[in-house]
């Protein structure tokens, strides 16, 4: 081990600044002292600046490319990096939201045994989603909480799910009988051509 360690000395060194510097972004991304958004972007875009400037060229290009890659990782992700330090309660990371969308096709796939998503989920997932989600909560919604708060986007919901459906409907009709559902349709058509 103190062979390999010996042999291997003058490699740590650029390691060792490049771990610091990423570690360094970690702790201004952690806010351990309560920043504001504002300030938690400056002081990162100070640390990626100075990451900018002093890139490790000198190792061969082992590091360059790690560098490179964090600070196309880090642009990716930054304009919505910040949000969570302004807005109360905001988490951090997205994991809780995959938690509840990968815990609503775990237990969709239980139910239906299907591998992909079930048609009704395609069909319906704006309602189901949430209705599923308030189910696994196991707090009975409120009268007040049922009504809808905004009619006019709940009567727009209710109108795609019905377009929705009545467009699945006329599919399965197509499938089961094309000519009968061509004949319909060309009998609606010439209906509303002719002068009544």
């Amino acid at each position: 081990m103190h062979e390999a360690l010996a042999a291997t000395a003058h490699l740590w060194p650029p390691v060792r600044r490049g771990y610091r510097g990423f570690h360094r972004a970690a702790a201004i991304l952690k806010n351990e002292t309560g920043l504001a958004g504002r300030q938690v972007r400056r002081r990162l875009d100070g640390l990626l600046g100075a990451v900018r400037r002093h890139r490790p060229d000198d190792d061969g290009g082992k590091l360059a490319g790690a560098t490179a890659h964090f600070l196309k990782v880090t642009a990716s992700y930054r304009p919505g990096l910040f949000h969570c330090y302004d807005v109360p309660g905001l988490p951090r990371t997205n994991n809780d939201l995959e938690h509840l969308f990968g815990s609503n096709r775990y237990h969709e796939r239980r139910a239906t045994g299907r591998r992909a998503a079930s048609p009704a989920m395609v069909l319906r997932g704006p309602v189901r989603l949430v209705a599923a989600t308030a189910t696994r909560a196991g707090v009975p919604p409120r009268p007040h909480e049922l009504a809808p708060a905004d009619v006019h986007s709940w009567r727009q919901l209710r109108r795609e799910l019905d377009e929705r459906r009545a467009a699945r409907t006329s599919r399965r009709r197509f499938r089961r009988d094309p000519q009968a559902y061509l004949r319909q349709v060309e009998e609606e058509l010439l209906k509303s051509a002719l002068p009544s």
